[in-house]
């Protein structure tokens, strides 16, 4: 179905497209563990394109694209889920308590709108409230809220109409906010962590023709929660090279240096270097990372370097199961993550299509012999 979006004149009709697909996930209702609306979309997009479609224990979409060889496998992985909130008291006047599922800066959740799960399937829409400032005694320093001071309004009165509605303890919710078109390169949204990985991977499967090596795209779960969902499916694909798709700080506004950027709009997909804090630092696997740069170099696709410190992929998930898997990421960069108003620049999220198409397309018996595990010394009889 078309969904109308103002001012796509700007771009490209395989622009458009890829925008109709990107604001479909965005607006999708996902958190870490009730990626369902997400999954189903998934599903539909990429049927098309893979010749094995299925969804594992946890709720991971596995789709499998055959190459020549059968024995030689890559995997590509973005994450489903996004950060959201999880009701945990509903109180006598109908105001809802929450946990945080994710990471959140509770600065940015003060006064926004949420859509709640209700148990019938339903969606309830509220708002987040706090204290209100002018009940602050007079002379003491007004301070941020803390995610414990914050609550859902859903305009009941009393408990009972609250769960008349089909919420109650456990009920998840998400941030209320539509896609938008800023203007000819840019687009604002919710989620874009990591709906537009989903898009890239998605892109890309379209994208992709005859390769040597075969190929599982997988759609994981609970990534923000732990990495959950790609620890999974790695141990059941046991690919010989991984590829995570992700979004990456992009700290290019006014008031940061730009050594702390990270990366910056417009200048093209990032390609990991490290990321991780400390006592959970990921260094990308480096032969993986290099050939990354190699094609995108031949082909003359923008790229940046990534060192990120303070946030990981799934690509840490998935590197170190079972004897070890070589990973690496491709990022889009995006400023505001993990707040409603997630901005990119549309042209890193095609590059990032294109430069994951090529590279698998590129991907071949030598090289991945490059990165298998080799017999220094045998034991003879």
């Amino acid at each position: 179905m078309l969904i109308l979006i103002n001012d796509l004149k700007f771009f490209s009709m395989s622009a458009q497209e890829f925008i109709q697909l990107l604001k479909k996930l965005s607006e999708a209702f996902g958190p870490s563990g009730f990626e369902d609306e997400v999954r189903d979309l998934v599903i539909d997009e990429l049927n098309p394109y893979v010749d094995e479609l299925f969804i594992d224990r946890w709720g991971n979409v596995i789709g499998i694209k055959y190459g020549k060889q059968r024995d030689l496998k890559a995997m590509v992985a973005a994450h489903m889920d996004e950060i959201g909130l999880l009701i945990d008291n509903i109180d006598k006047n109908g105001f809802l308590r929450f946990r945080a599922i994710g990471g959140w800066n509770e600065v940015t959740l003060v006064g926004q709108r949420v859509i709640i799960k209700a148990s019938n399937g339903k969606k309830v829409k509220g708002v987040i409230g706090s204290k209100p400032p002018h009940v602050t005694p007079p002379g003491k320093e007004r301070e941020a809220p803390e995610l414990k001071d914050l609550f859902i309004d859903v305009g009941a009165s009393s408990d009972e109409e609250v769960r008349k509605l089909g919420i109650n303890v456990g009920s998840v919710a998400v941030l209320d906010r539509e896609f938008e078109v800023l203007n000819e390169n840019v687009v604002t949204g919710k989620a874009f962590d990591d709906r537009v990985g989903l898009a890239v991977m998605l892109w890309a499967a379209r994208q992709l023709r005859e390769t040597e090596v075969t190929t599982y795209f997988v759609a994981t779960v609970q990534e923000e929660v732990g990495l959950r969902g790609a620890q999974v499916a790695a141990d059941r694909v046991y690919p010989d090279l991984a590829i995570a798709l992700d979004t990456t700080i992009a700290a290019d506004v006014p008031g940061v240096g730009e050594r702390e950027y990270v990366t910056r709009i417009g200048k093209g997909p990032a390609i990991k270097v490290m990321d991780g804090g400390r006592g959970n630092v990921f260094i990308a696997h480096p032969k993986l990372t290099g050939f990354l740069v190699s094609a995108a170099e031949e082909l003359k696709i923008p790229y940046q370097l990534e060192v990120l410190i303070g946030g990981t992929t799934d690509a840490l998930g998935i590197a170190f199961r079972r004897d070890g898997i070589p990973a690496t990421t491709i990022s889009i960069p995006t400023r505001y993550v993990h707040s409603p108003v997630e901005l990119l620049n549309i042209n890193d999220a095609l590059n990032a299509a294109r430069l994951l198409a090529e590279t698998l397309s590129r991907i071949n018996e030598a090289f991945i012999k490059e990165i298998r595990e080799k017999s220094v010394k045998a034991l003879t009889a």
